[in-house]
């Protein structure tokens, strides 16, 4: 059963307290629960450093953030296009020349239910690619950093993960024989998931036990999500249920990131969002993890597949 340590209304950014020299990267970060998430930390004192593909709407947000925190908050933005691995390495670079700690990588970003097969530059199916595969690496070029302030890394996933076939499709990852918007997209976030409960075998493994690692989704949330990638019968649908009870705010939708970012004590083989209807809305704690997303094979071999395909190995 889902459950809340927090009392009968959950966790809200009330619990936070002065964040004032801890520094959040969040990937995707310009709108949506990403900008909800920025606003909640610079508001405590911190700073926000954004990992956004478009120049033009992060210079819009910081501007916006600066409009309502004042010109001297501490918010700017590297460009980074997640599908694209060598630019996820010439952001790393940029973050690790600029930005001396990381106190959390939120990894926020997503494509969602793209409606026909296309291919990153890297050729890897454009969900996997960008959900999954940027994010494995840009993880992997940060460690280091997040490591010296025993700091966070944060998955956001989906509850799509427990939609679809619930496992890796190993033979066909790019999904030519039988590609398809929704359970492709589960796919991915399914592969987020892997990769996080895979990470924190490893580093406990290793002894590296300063690095917390937590996954969380936002529920059903009112985001950019579906409107920037799917097609239009999609957002449509996605539209007409946004109108419903069933779908939160994206500020609120934000609230298990910042929380798994910020809060002390919390499990890490766990899932974190809304505790409510479905799992869709409701106060903020810990839900319902199904099994198959820690399944330690299928972690294991996507591990493995997921430094082949990206050029890079974890160290520990």
């Amino acid at each position: 059963m889902p459950d809340t340590v927090f009392g009968p209304e959950g966790w809200t950014p009330d619990r936070l307290g002065d964040l004032q020299g801890k520094t959040y990267l969040i990937t995707g970060a310009n709108a949506g629960a990403g900008f909800q998430a920025a606003r909640t930390l610079l508001n405590k004192g911190a700073k926000v450093v954004m990992l956004n593909r478009s120049t033009e709407r992060s210079q819009a947000a910081v501007s916006e953030l600066k409009d309502e925190f004042g010109a001297e908050v501490d918010v700017s933005f590297v460009r980074m296009d997640l599908s694209d691995l060598a630019g996820v390495r010439a952001a790393a670079e940029e973050v690790l020349k600029t930005v001396p700690r990381i106190d959390a990588l939120i990894c926020n970003a997503a494509i969602a239910q793209v409606p026909t097969q296309k291919l990153t530059v890297d050729g890897h199916e454009s969900m996997l690619g960008t959900n999954h595969y940027g994010h494995f690496l840009l993880c992997g070029l940060l460690f280091d950093r997040i490591e010296a302030t025993k700091g966070r890394i944060v998955v956001v996933s989906s509850l799509g993960y427990n939609m679809g076939i619930k496992t890796i499709q190993f033979d066909d990852m790019n999904w030519d024989k039988n590609y398809h918007q929704n359970r492709t997209y589960s796919q991915s976030k399914l592969a987020q998931m892997m990769f996080a409960y895979e990470l924190q075998d490893r580093l406990a493994a290793a002894g590296k036990t300063g690095v917390e690692v937590y996954v969380c989704h936002p529920g059903s949330s009112k985001t950019s999500l579906i409107a920037t990638s799917g097609n239009l019968a999609t957002r449509i649908m996605f539209f007409l249920m946004s109108l419903s009870p069933m779908v939160q705010s994206a500020e609120k939708g934000s609230w298990p990131e910042v929380m798994c970012a910020t809060e002390d004590g919390l499990e890490q083989r766990a899932l974190y969002g809304p505790t409510g209807r479905m799992e869709f809305v409701g106060p903020v704690g810990k839900g319902t993890l199904h099994a198959h997303a820690y399944d330690k094979p299928v972690m294991v071999r996507l591990w493995d597949v997921s430094e082949d395909a990206t050029g890079f190995t974890w160290q520990f």
